[in-house]
């Protein structure tokens, strides 16, 4: 089965701040609330490299913590109970060879966990001070995603195009709660601009659980 690496990078980490505070809000959520402003201050509009040092200087406590080590591990060993069913499942659902051996998910301080569908080195983020069973959640989110990049996505957005393909691939993760959340308890709410997108899936797939039929349904259901 493939497995979930966990890693604290501080540059990473660094980054993610720093490209939050440069980015627009996604699907009408602004994950730059609750960063504080001389952080926002620091690096809006800035390169990267160019306030790297400074970050740095300004999480140095939180990065230096020695809880990090034991939060990386309590993820690990959580993760580690499911991460076999987990696959299966998503194996079986999808209709596709999972798309990776490993995937890298990195510890960030953040809320916003952006992830990296390249199909030898895939990573995502997980919110560093999240409860266990969202952070679980959260990895059944963002490896479905993955999973989706690399069987689905080239085809679909051929014919709905990239913004559709991106509304379809989150409001596709309703379905973990269908099938998944025995695994994590906490449900994933999704964002709120695909509710609709959202109960038309839940309705499809509880019609008819089979992956391709929901994906030609949802694609017509897109067209209109």
């Amino acid at each position: 089965m493939p497995k979930i690496i966990f890693k604290f990078d501080k540059e990473k980490d660094l980054w993610n701040i720093w490209d939050t505070c440069n980015s627009e809000s996604i699907f009408g959520r602004d994950f730059k609330k609750g960063i504080p402003q001389r952080t926002m201050d620091l690096c809006k509009g800035k390169k990267f490299e160019e306030i790297k040092d400074t970050l740095k200087n300004y999480q140095k406590k939180i990065h230096s913590s020695a809880l990090i080590p034991k939060i990386k591990r309590a993820f690990n060993d959580a993760w580690n109970q499911i991460n076999d069913e987990y696959f299966k499942r998503l194996e079986k659902i999808m209709k596709r060879p999972i798309c990776c051996e490993k995937i890298t998910a990195y510890l960030t301080i953040l809320q916003r966990c952006p992830y990296k569908p390249i199909k030898d080195n895939p990573s995502f983020f997980v919110h560093l001070f999240g409860g266990i069973p969202s952070v679980m959640a959260t990895i059944g989110h963002e490896v479905m995603h993955i999973q989706f990049h690399n069987t689905y996505w080239e085809g679909i957005e051929k014919q709905i195009g990239k913004e559709k393909t991106e509304d379809l691939k989150e409001a596709l993760t309703t379905i973990l709660n269908l099938e998944f959340q025995d695994l994590w308890i906490v449900p994933d709410n999704g964002y709120n601009m695909h509710k609709e997108l959202r109960d038309f899936i839940e309705k499809q797939w509880k019609k008819n659980p089979d992956f391709d039929v929901l994906l030609e349904n949802c694609i017509k259901y897109l067209k209109k």
